[in-house]
């Protein structure tokens, strides 16, 4: 993927900052000086490379954008006990205040991509380029910043929607836009990235990963689940089946190292080993999960800080005979891992992750795992195609989609259930399926206005949650900066 998101960090500097000593100083944190650059096809590639890279970074899927499966109850933040992790903490026991960091890097974290895409989407057409690839190119900005506007809606609801580079002399200072027009946004971005996106096979080598057709179909569908569109759900989700998306045969290969942007993959977020670039810097190219996630004090693979530590509640939630249990957590008596077995005592809650853990071979140091994260894997796609049927009344259709996601996990088909058994059935499969892949948050808020998720939450003894944190707060930081903004209800 080097052409793609792992292009030369000197590169970066030319077409993101200035050569001036003191621009830091006297620029915004994410201006961007396009001087002489958007004349060829190489700088048009290099401009949406640099678009990629905001979703690496610990502010989103680094980090930020897998701990929210803590907050929805599936773990614990383990790591060293005590105040580590303590914005995780907050925000997981429902105590979470404008002030809290891990609230302040998701806010922060999609406004350089969509800056970035910005200028693209302004600079790009009218570069006298190839016309596949200057398509290419603008099919990818528009699905980058649907991205980014659809993490920063989910999270934050009523979100500044920017739409043009920000410009010297330019108010600084927007007023948040009601969701709705920011969703209404979000579905022309991704219908727009539809019809300029290539399907994944006219990618190949460097370009596998990219932003495709496919990605852009399954990222609407999950749009629209997410506003309650069923129907448009279901067509999206059969316009992914018919571009040849299929399940893994193996649950396991969605998540190894060696064998990325398989036939599962709509999208990946890319990571590589060897990248050359500090551990904590946004230029990191490497994954954190595997160094965070790994058992404590177990040697089982490099780093091992021991974040995101199963729930006795979660282990319990598997049914008998569930292959995925095995892939995606430790237990005590369960399979070795690289040789080495698994011990309780490595654990606060006697499990830990297993799912994105490389081995040492893999990665020999805390710095270098190459494994990549998975944004929407085509499992999700059949289990959102199985919910919105149900919710249209065809829970007889529903149930082939939902069927074909337990068959390959090794569990019985579900036949014979009403509407609302259905319901909780698929909620329960995405929870299983999905684990600790940041999809477990957004199911809970987004059923019945959230009452779903409040109610789920409280029955596992989460009593501090109510309404007001289905979203976070607007941090204060960015307040006290932008008088403008307006905080969240109850914050």
């Amino acid at each position: 993927m080097k052409n793609k998101l792992y292009f030369p960090l000197v590169l970066v500097i030319a077409l993101f900052t200035s050569c001036s000593k003191d621009f830091l100083v006297k620029s915004p944190e994410y201006s961007v000086n396009t001087g002489n650059f958007y004349q060829t096809e190489s700088d048009a590639i290099a401009a949406i490379n640099g678009a990629y890279q905001p979703l690496q970074w610990p502010k989103l899927y680094n980090m930020r954008m897998w701990t929210p499966d803590i907050m929805a109850g599936n773990s614990i933040v383990g790591a060293g006990g005590g105040s580590d992790g303590q914005e995780t903490q907050d925000q997981a026991n429902f105590v979470t205040a404008s002030d809290n960091q891990g609230a302040l890097d998701l806010w922060r974290g999609p406004w350089p991509g969509i800056l970035r895409c910005n200028i693209i989407l302004q600079k790009v057409p009218g570069m006298a380029i190839n016309d596949a690839i200057k398509n290419r190119v603008l099919g990818e900005a528009y699905f980058l910043r649907a991205q980014y506007y659809f993490i920063l809606v989910r999270f934050f609801g009523d979100v500044p929607l920017v739409l043009t580079p920000v410009e010297p002399g330019d108010d600084l200072r927007p007023f948040r836009t009601p969701k709705s027009a920011v969703y209404d946004q979000i579905i022309a971005d991704f219908t727009k990235a539809i019809e300029l996106l290539p399907a994944r096979e006219s990618y190949s080598g460097s370009d596998l990963g990219r932003a495709s057709k496919g990605a852009a179909e399954g990222m609407l569908a999950k749009v629209h689940l997410t506003l309650g569109n069923w129907q448009l759900a279901v067509d999206h989700c059969n316009a992914v089946t018919t571009l040849g998306y299929a399940l893994n045969t193996n649950y396991a290969s969605n998540f190894d190292p060696s064998d990325k942007n398989t036939v599962e993959s709509l999208f990946e977020v890319q990571y590589t080993s060897n990248a050359g670039q500090d551990f904590w810097s946004n230029e990191n190219q490497s994954s954190w999960l595997s160094t965070f996630t790994g058992p404590r004090g177990s040697d089982m693979a490099a780093g091992g800080w021991g974040w995101n530590q199963p729930t006795q509640e979660f282990i319990d939630s598997y049914e008998t005979g569930d292959l995925r249990k095995d892939v995606t957590v430790f237990y005590e008596g369960g399979p070795q891992f690289d040789g080495k077995d698994y011990k309780k005592s490595y654990s606060m809650t006697n499990y830990n992750l297993r799912k994105f853990l490389v081995t040492k071979s893999v990665s020999p140091s805390y710095d270098n795992s190459p494994m990549n994260f998975p944004v929407l894997r085509y499992a999700d796609v059949l289990l959102m195609k199985a919910e919105a049927l149900n919710e249209l009344g065809q829970t007889f259709e529903a149930q082939a989609p939902l069927n074909e996601v337990r068959k390959r996990a090794g569990l019985t088909a579900i036949s014979g259930l009403s509407k609302e058994a259905f319901r909780e059935k698929v909620l329960h499969e995405r929870r299983i399926e999905l684990a600790f892949e940041g999809q477990r948050w957004f199911d809970l808020i987004r059923i019945n206005n959230g009452q779903y998720g409040i109610d789920f939450l409280h029955s596992i003894g989460k009593s501090n949650m109510s309404a007001k944190f289905l979203l976070f707060p607007i941090p204060q930081k960015e307040r006290d900066a932008n008088p403008n903004l307006t905080q969240n209800p109850g914050y």
